[in-house]
């Protein structure tokens, strides 16, 4: 059987998006951004949006995300792109308009922008990728890393006396009047991803329609960070994760 026979649109289990770059990708093997990446540009081009959609690139792992999804992008200093996506959406109000995050860039330098812009009800989707450690600095500790969690800056885990709790930003945000959708979601599985793909979608759709803020968290793996293997990462996450960071949506109108 030829190649041709076998590449039927019966047989295509696996279509790459047309947005999604064919170059190779600078992630750690097993990193949750390709597939979070993929799910973004599959739902921008179902929604024929690939000439009205503008993402706001972020400081941290995720800062080359423009090399990889073919749309507009912004750069913005480090923790303010909720900032320049409120600017950016203003200025365009009929186009999709979001931020992709990661927890030291949305969590602590950039608390303030994103708690004021989700407070404002903005008409900008925020994408939240939590893998609860910093990931390209070198494994510091984040403001959303579990207690008893190591990482470089604790070594004997985190402590509440010394270190705080860690920030559930999402609960935060579903509290907010300009909030319209708040939800955190995974793509270890299968059935996962198909929750995180309709959840970035209606947040987007919520966005065009004007109905205010939404944010989507992403729970993820860094199995650099957390020194582990990507099959190991993904039962570290589901087993210790899962429990503090409880996946489904908190707010939903």
């Amino acid at each position: 059987m030829t190649r041709e026979e076998i590449i039927q649109p019966e047989n295509l289990v696996y279509k790459k998006p047309a947005l999604l770059n064919d170059v190779p990708m600078h992630y750690c093997p097993g990193c949750s951004h390709g597939m979070v990446h993929k799910l973004i540009a599959e739902i921008i081009e179902e929604m024929g949006m690939e000439e009205k959609t503008i993402g706001v690139c972020p400081v941290g792992c995720a800062v080359f995300a423009y090399k990889y999804v073919d749309i507009d992008w912004q750069e913005a200093a480090h923790g303010r792109a909720p900032a320049v996506a409120t600017a950016v959406k203003r200025l365009w109000p009929n186009h999709l308009v979001f931020t992709y995050q990661g927890d030291g860039d949305l969590a602590c330098i950039g608390t303030g922008e994103t708690i004021h812009a989700l407070n404002r009800g903005e008409n900008i989707v925020v994408i939240f990728i939590n893998n609860a450690i910093y990931g390209m600095t070198g494994g510091q500790m984040a403001p959303t890393t579990l207690i008893g969690q190591k990482t470089a800056t604790c070594p004997y885990g985190r402590e509440v006396k010394l270190h705080g709790w860690p920030l559930k930003i999402t609960e935060i945000a579903a509290t907010l009047d300009g909030t319209c959708y708040v939800t955190r979601q995974a793509v270890h599985n299968v059935a996962a991803i198909k929750k995180a793909k309709k959840a970035i979608r209606k947040a987007f759709e919520n966005s065009l329609a004007g109905k205010g803020s939404s944010l989507v968290e992403i729970v993820s793996t860094c199995n650099s960070g957390w020194k582990l293997s990507p099959e190991k990462s993904n039962q570290w996450m589901e087993e210790n994760m899962f429990n503090f960071y409880k996946l489904g949506d908190l707010k939903d109108e």
